[in-house]
């Protein structure tokens, strides 16, 4: 198996209002975080933090998760609504004339821009 490469993993650094002080974040391993007076030291600090516990996952033989980077995607999920939400849904493509999968998709990008 190849060595994972903590450098494709999604970090984020945010004010911490609760701890006052930056904190990093890994989306892969949601468990870990690093507190630090300034951004970029929460930014390497979650950066090694991560490079040591994927060492150690892999010296256990334990299941490391991909980076998200990483990972393919087909473009297709599946998603679960109300009868009454998925009726609204259709009227409004049908009322902007485009199918009900260009509206959704366009609205979740939207969504996800804002």
């Amino acid at each position: 198996m190849a060595k994972v490469n903590a450098d494709h993993y999604t970090y984020r650094v945010r004010w911490s209002v609760e701890d006052e002080g930056f904190m990093g974040a890994v989306a892969e391993l949601p468990s870990l975080s690093w507190i630090a007076d300034t951004q970029h030291g929460a930014f390497v600090g979650i950066q090694a933090l991560v490079s040591d516990v994927l060492d150690d996952m892999e010296a256990n033989g334990e299941s490391i998760p991909e980076a998200i980077a990483d990972r393919s995607y087909s473009g297709k999920f599946l998603v679960r609504l109300t009868p009454e939400a998925h009726r609204q849904l259709a009227l409004d493509a049908a009322e902007q004339h485009v199918s009900l999968n260009r509206l959704v998709a366009a609205r979740l990008v939207g969504a996800a821009g804002s």
